[in-house]
């Protein structure tokens, strides 16, 4: 993450990369490398979000945390239903569609609740794990969502 650039932008930008890999499947080339690469980037900030964003704001912010959390177990259950339909070799199409329908529906929320929250809130130590989990974290293998 670069210098001075706000941790809202960063898990915003994150957003906006995720739907623009789900679209390239849903392009023309049906670009699976670049669904691959969504769903594996989802999975990652979905991670950041519930071990390093959520826990030191729920305190003040327990039921948007709620919503999200529980948002985060839907988009976990239709991303391992886009990763069956195109390991099966079925067409993905729909199922991206509806994650896409679900992406913005849960970014509507998380983007202006949530994330302000994390420049304003979060204290130096948590701010700069969460930037330096931004730059080059992955999740732990296995790791499923809480709502999963």
């Amino acid at each position: 993450m670069a210098e001075g650039t706000a941790l809202a932008d960063a898990l915003t930008a994150e957003h906006r990369a995720i739907d623009v890999g789900i679209e390239a499947f849903l392009g023309d080339a049906g670009d699976v490398q670049a669904l691959q690469g969504a769903m594996l980037a989802l999975r990652r900030h979905i991670y950041l979000e519930e071990v390093f964003l959520f826990p030191p704001l729920k305190p003040t912010m327990m039921m948007p945390i709620f919503v999200m959390l529980r948002e985060h177990g839907e988009l976990w259950r239709a991303m391992d239903g886009v990763d069956a339909a195109v390991a099966a070799g079925d067409d993905a199409d729909a199922k991206c569609r509806d994650l896409l329908v679900l992406l913005d529906e849960h970014n509507k929320k998380e983007e202006p609740i949530i994330y302000p929250r994390a420049d304003a809130d979060l204290d130096d130590d948590v701010r700069a794990e969460l930037a330096d989990f931004l730059t080059d974290g992955t999740y732990p293998d296995g790791w499923v969502c809480e709502q999963a």
